[in-house]
């Protein structure tokens, strides 16, 4: 491992949580690349810590997907196969059609002033071409959705599946194009909610998953 990545102290969390969030970026930003091996040791030098950490935050990561551990080689960085991309989007289309329906019918205008200017946020965001801060207001966007259903239970399982989902969104990101045309998607969406729309509503937020499932599939397919 050549590559370098920020580790910045935060005296406000754990050690573990610090080096946690360290490789977490690296990994989604492409610093640590799929089929990485990721070296206890090394890391540990590297970081300036202790193994202890290392091996932690090594089994965070395992669970969320982006840590694959191999028999006799140890931890390496998950790689994004096409399986693993349409059993995630499989549940998000799900998850998405219903919190859509619910925030058609439960939206606020203050959510939806929320709404449309997590949009304009989005769009400014390209400019500085920061690609993990442009999927944090994506991700902003979506959140606001997802409060405006007033369901706690759902907000609980897609919070869990946006950690699995923020790798797939870089992914997403990284091409240009593709960033114009959420624009066009964010804004359609939030057409159709202030006007209480559930077609219109649900067909943009199937019309944006199924954009971003082709696009990095195609991405997958290129790398292969």
């Amino acid at each position: 491992m050549t590559s370098e990545f920020e580790f910045s102290m935060n005296e406000y969390l754990p050690l573990r949580d610090v080096v946690f969030d360290t490789l977490r970026k690296a990994i989604l930003k492409g610093e640590l690349k799929p089929g990485e091996r990721l070296m206890e040791l090394s890391l540990a030098n590297r970081l300036g810590v202790s193994r202890t950490p290392i091996r932690e935050a090594i089994r965070k990561l395992e669970l969320e997907g982006l840590v694959i551990m191999i028999p006799r080689k140890g931890a390496q960085v998950a790689k994004i196969t096409e399986k693993d991309l349409n059993d995630v989007l499989e549940v998000r289309r799900g998850l998405e059609e219903l919190a859509i329906k619910m925030a058609c019918e439960r939206i606020t205008h203050e959510q939806l002033v929320q709404l449309k200017l997590a949009s304009r946020t989005f769009e400014k965001s390209m400019v500085k071409n920061d690609i993990t801060a442009l999927a944090q207001a994506d991700v902003d966007f979506h959140d606001i959705i997802y409060a405006a259903t007033a369901n706690n239970r759902l907000n609980q399982i897609l919070n869990n599946l946006r950690e699995q989902m923020f790798r797939y969104r870089i992914e997403y990101l990284k091409d240009e194009k593709t960033r114009t045309q959420l624009v066009s998607e964010h804004d359609a969406i939030c057409k159709a909610l202030e006007a209480h729309d559930y077609k219109k509503a649900h067909d943009a937020v199937c019309l944006h998953i199924d954009n971003q499932q082709h696009a990095i599939m195609l991405s997958i397919q290129t790398e292969q």
